[in-house]
């Protein structure tokens, strides 16, 4: 758990709600919800979105938004993130003036968890764009996805998450969650630019579906590896392919499926010391994948 530079923290009070109800049987029980608020992001003087979020990095969420929606650039001098507690709402303000106001009459919406949006024209992030020629090794993935499987997280605590994971090889460095995977990418590529982090040689994983979105946010970070636990959509491996995205779903124990970027693979683990996912942090997936 050391090598995790952030990671989930599901014992934080704010992010879970004891509820009372009863169960199939009738009995009065008492479960932990997560809970979701809403955070209104403005860049400048100008508002942007009201995202419902669990809000435990709100500074990394308006950041990240803002650059997967093109409006913060790569080399942008950002000169302050002012985050409200009280109001629910982040600034973020850069030296560069900006007006979108065109650009929010023009939005798509996704289908991601909890109304994901994409702001302005959807294949602008994948014109001119060439990812690093990376290396993904099949020991680091199988090594990666138990450590990750296995890290105490929102999700086995209270269910009703997602989870995004930025990696290096087979380390886990920001392990981050929300109500929507939109969200919890966006928290990462917030802390990425933060603290000036590379994406040439990084991994993303999700455990959520392999959408268009997903690609293209991923593509608009620079990270030429994405992996999930979850299925694929048609388009989202078009894009990926378009892109030369390293495209790998529904890796869950020995398993794994690549559509995309297949070139970056090297497959140096012998499967017969490979453990299959155990039960008690068995997630979600397509039933023939069971």
């Amino acid at each position: 758990m050391n090598e995790f530079v952030i990671r989930p923290d599901p014992l934080d009070p704010r992010l879970t709600e004891r509820v009372e109800g009863i169960d199939q049987t009738g009995q009065q029980i008492e479960t932990r919800v997560t809970v979701e608020r809403a955070l209104t992001i403005f860049l400048n003087s100008q508002e942007i979105v009201t995202a419902m979020t669990i809000n435990d990095y709100p500074e990394y969420l308006a950041l990240g938004y803002l650059l997967n929606q093109h409006m913060l650039r790569s080399d942008d001098t950002v000169t302050g993130v002012d985050y409200d507690e009280e109001l629910a709402v982040v600034v973020v303000r850069t030296k560069r003036k900006t007006n979108y106001e065109k650009k929010l009459k023009k939005k798509v919406q996704t289908s991601g968890c909890a109304q994901g949006t994409v702001f302005g024209d959807l294949m602008e992030a994948l014109e001119g764009v060439t990812l690093p020629d990376a290396e993904l090794r099949t020991s680091w993935l199988y090594r990666l996805t138990h450590q990750i499987n296995t890290t105490p997280s929102l999700y086995l605590e209270a269910g009703a998450i997602h989870g995004c994971v930025l990696a290096q090889e087979d380390r886990p460095l920001v392990y981050m969650e929300d109500v929507g995977r939109h969200n919890a990418v966006d928290k990462i590529a917030g802390w990425m630019f933060k603290h000036g982090v590379p994406a040439r040689d990084k991994i993303f994983y999700t455990t959520g579906r392999l959408t268009s979105e997903m690609i293209i946010k991923t593509v608009r970070m620079g990270i030429p590896i994405l992996v999930s636990r979850s299925g694929f959509t048609a388009w989202g491996v078009e894009l990926a392919r378009r892109a030369n995205l390293t495209l790998i779903g529904r890796a869950r124990g020995k398993r794994f499926i690549a559509l995309s970027g297949e070139h970056r693979i090297v497959f140096d683990q012998d499967l017969a010391y490979v453990e299959e996912e155990s039960a008690k942090h068995r997630r979600k997936a397509a039933v023939h994948d069971d």
